[in-house]
């Protein structure tokens, strides 16, 4: 990925504070919105848009499990949320949010 690329990204960032620790997620782009969320299936959709994570453990994710940070899984990640309602919640929502804020960006943009 481009360096300019990488930015923008960067620029799409959602920080979930959860905690001991923090989700990372991409907002979705108007074009991702609509291949992954509104016609693809939301709940995954959702999921696929989480790229990182700050201060988990593998105790967070597993009981008895190891107490000392792990590097971001992504696939790791789905599953854990699957299975955390109250996680995804939290996730579902600040990307809501950050995409409708993006929206009516756009809408002051375009004079809408």
């Amino acid at each position: 990925m481009s360096a300019l690329a990488s930015k923008l990204r960067r620029a799409r960032e959602v920080r979930i504070p959860c905690g001991h620790f923090t989700l990372i997620a991409q907002r979705p782009t108007p074009l991702e919105h609509e291949e992954r969320i509104r016609n693809g299936t939301p709940a995954r959709g959702i999921l696929s848009f989480v790229t990182g994570w700050e201060g988990v453990t593998e105790a967070d994710l597993i009981q008895n499990g190891d107490p000392h940070p792990l590097p971001f899984d992504a696939e790791a990640c789905a599953e854990w949320l699957a299975d955390r309602p109250d996680l995804f919640a939290k996730v579902a929502e600040a990307l809501v949010e950050a995409f409708k804020r993006h929206c009516e960006v756009l809408d002051d943009v375009l004079g809408n």
